[in-house]
């Protein structure tokens, strides 16, 4: 069992930025790929970005050039780096780590964070 904790999540003016934190509680965290996923009122979630346990980072097209995905294995965090923030990123943010083992698959999601985005 994989227990994630996100933190970061604030209200922040429009064009301003945030970095959201995701702590896991184990250390063979360096094995899984992670993930940064949304939830806006009334919309379904979706990918925000992730990044494997090799380094490859993919984006959601709505976030390129805004946000950065990283990872500290020795610390067992990831991390999103939100810049220029807009209205429409104003969701509640989840942390996953998602790993295949053999015919197993482990899929874990954090408990959220509110990122709110207004004047």
């Amino acid at each position: 069992q994989v227990q994630l904790v996100e933190s970061g999540g604030d209200l922040v003016q429009p064009g301003g930025s945030l970095r959201l934190s995701c702590a896991a509680s184990r250390s063979i965290f360096s094995s899984y790929d992670m993930g940064w996923f949304r939830q806006a009122p009334g919309k379904q979630r979706e990918l925000v970005a992730t990044i494997t346990s090799g380094g490859n980072t993919n984006y959601a097209n709505s976030v390129k050039g805004r946000f950065t995905i990283s990872r500290d294995n020795a610390k067992n965090a990831v991390y999103l780096q939100m810049n220029s923030l807009k209205p429409e990123d104003t969701a509640v943010y989840y942390c996953n780590a998602d790993r295949i083992y053999g015919r197993s698959r482990y899929n874990y999601w954090g408990q959220g964070t509110q990122v709110t985005v207004s004047t």
